[in-house]
């Protein structure tokens, strides 16, 4: 029983080597296949093979493996190229190209993460922080120093200055543009500030500062500007530091002295007062009550000031 079972295997197997043998002398099957009696001749080569090596192959068996040349059995031939095969290479050499597809993920999740930490999420605080200062913080801030400024002063003209500030910082904000809401609410703080503060502007009369300072303009050199060496002193009696204009370059300075300029009369009236004993009695030049924007001069004063000289 066991030997007819297997007969049928070791035929296909004979029959295999057969094509392998074949297919070894391609010089014979070239030649062979050319003639009208190929199939006869080829057995007959072959059994004069076989017969060298000693093997006693039935014809059958012969006729099988030159039918199989003919049809291309017994041989490998490569699946065909296309998505599937690429899928069963690719699955093949998984462990070749994990590990590096591994730590190109990993890269790519941190290049991610760090641009969401890093770029995303202080983005759009940023935009969030600036929604709400542009929708609640500028809105009520110029609110709030507008009704300040309303308790400040009476002056038409002021209040009218603040509402235009009041008005433009408002639609700015609404226009989503928030450094001119910005600056507008800078300029109604300026002015509550201001508002509110008081001082007198002194003559400086002390050792080692000039009481007095003359210039001659460029624009008429046989003419002669006077000016007052002041400060601004606050109700505590310190000096305070103002912003003042030089209408030498046109630049503004943040100064706690400077040159008032006034008339000639004014000048020597103050030259005057020094020379008796070196010492300015009537020192008060101005004063700046709370209110107003403005400083109330005495009479004589003009126009002007210098911040060097």
């Amino acid at each position: 029983m066991a030997d007819r079972a297997d007969a049928p295997l070791d035929d296909l197997m004979m029959a295999m080597d057969v094509v392998d043998t074949l297919r070894h002398d391609e010089a014979l099957i070239m030649k062979e296949l050319a003639t009208d009696d190929r199939d006869d001749r080829m057995i007959e080569r072959l059994r004069q093979v076989y017969a060298s090596q000693g093997i006693d192959v039935p014809d059958d068996i012969l006729k099988a493996g030159v039918e199989g040349l003919k049809e291309d059995r017994f041989v490998y031939s490569p699946p065909a190229s296309g998505f599937q095969r690429w899928l069963a290479l690719l699955y093949v050499t998984r462990m070749r190209w994990s590990k590096w597809a591994a730590g190109l993920a990993l890269a790519l999740i941190l290049c991610l993460a760090g641009w969401q930490f890093l770029v995303v999420m202080p983005r759009e605080r940023a935009a969030a922080a600036l929604q709400v200062e542009l929708s609640e913080t500028i809105p009520q801030s110029i609110a709030s120093l507008r009704s300040r400024i309303e308790g400040l002063t009476s002056d038409a003209d002021i209040l009218a200055s603040a509402k235009r500030l009041e008005e433009d910082g408002l639609a700015a904000a609404a226009a989503g543009n928030a450094e001119a809401a910005r600056k507008s609410a800078s300029s109604l703080n300026s002015m509550a500030a201001e508002l509110a503060l008081t001082f007198e502007v002194k003559i400086v009369s002390r050792p080692g500062v000039p009481t007095g300072v003359t210039r001659i303009p460029e624009a008429n050199q046989r003419a002669s500007n006077y000016y007052i060496v002041v400060e601004a002193i606050g109700p505590d009696g310190k000096a305070l530091s103002r912003t003042i204009t030089s209408e030498e370059d046109g630049k503004s300075h943040e100064v706690s002295i400077w040159a008032q300029r006034v008339s000639s009369s004014l000048f020597n009236r103050v030259r005057d007062d020094k020379s008796g004993d070196g010492i300015v009695q009537d020192t008060l030049l101005g004063t700046k009550e709370r209110g107003k924007l403005a400083v109330t001069w005495k009479s004589g004063v003009q126009t002007g000031a210098i911040t060097e000289w």
